[in-house]
């Protein structure tokens, strides 16, 4: 299967959505199952990994029942209040359904940029990982060092990092500090990484396939092509780009790998992480 890793849903409303500014006006309407489904014909996506968009449970629900109607929708990656002291009882509630794949919380929005290293957050990993689920980390560049110690707390909890953790992207001005510790965080061999969310990083204008390659190097060569897996971000990735040219832009970006490694990337790797 072809598996875009990363991609959302949401009936729009003004208040649960707060972290749509005047920025993402156009994201302000419905984006549903049957919005998705003629981009993923046209670009040969078999199915999709859903990923919370609202921090509450409804959203898990939301997504649950999105997917319990249409089969394009693989998984879900939700949300349940990892700082709960009650989360095991929200674990065991959505654990036995077959399409939970994992939870995610928006640390990147987060105002202590060392809230993954809280201990009622960790008492939450913790208890998640007695599931076989995975976590998601949505972060900025700026929280690489405390990810490398959250993954080294957790070894054997399956983690994926999203939109590869998000360096900002210039022309004339790449992201060392980035690459060092993405470098030293794909050392941890229960972290994967999401070739997701790049053209939103880019800060001066257009992007084109040039622009992204030397983070795209940075990544394969850190964790390999059985470690990083495609993802949309849609319809986030809209700001930016259509679908269709964020798809042939990563087909492009994979073109010298071998056969192997380009299925790999493109749903073998999401198929194993999150499906299996």
């Amino acid at each position: 299967m072809r598996i875009d890793s990363h991609q959302h849903f949401w009936q729009h409303n003004t208040t649960d959505y707060v972290w749509m500014s005047e920025e993402h006006n156009s994201l302000k309407r419905n984006f549903l199952p049957e919005h998705l489904l003629p981009l993923l014909d046209a670009c040969k996506i078999d199915g999709t990994i859903a990923v919370q968009a609202r921090q509450m449970m409804k959203e898990t629900d939301f997504l649950l029942e999105l997917a319990a109607n249409h089969s394009i929708i693989k998984g879900v990656v939700g949300w349940v209040p990892l700082c709960d002291g009650s989360v095991e009882g929200y674990l065991d509630k959505y654990a036995s359904h077959e399409k939970i794949v994992g939870f995610r919380h928006v640390l990147h929005d987060e105002p202590d940029d060392n809230f993954m290293l809280r201990q009622d957050f960790n008492a939450g990993i913790r208890a998640l990982g007695r599931y076989p689920l995975c976590y998601d980390l949505l972060i900025f560049e700026k929280h690489l060092p405390q990810t490398i110690q959250f993954a080294d707390m957790h070894p054997g909890l399956s983690m994926v990092v999203d939109h590869i953790a998000k360096p900002v992207i210039r022309r004339n001005q790449f992201d060392h500090a980035w690459a060092a510790n993405i470098r030293q965080l794909a050392k941890r061999e229960h972290v994967c990484c999401k070739l997701s969310g790049m053209v939103t990083e880019v800060r001066d204008g257009a992007w084109d396939e040039q622009l992204l390659k030397p983070y795209f190097d940075v990544v394969l060569e850190a964790f390999g092509p059985y470690r990083l897996m495609f993802g949309s971000d849609w319809p986030v990735c809209t700001l930016q780009s259509s679908y269709e040219k964020w798809v042939d832009a990563v087909t492009s970006l994979l073109s010298p790998l071998t056969t192997s490694e380009q299925t790999a990337i493109m749903g073998a790797n999401a198929a194993r992480v999150y499906l299996s």
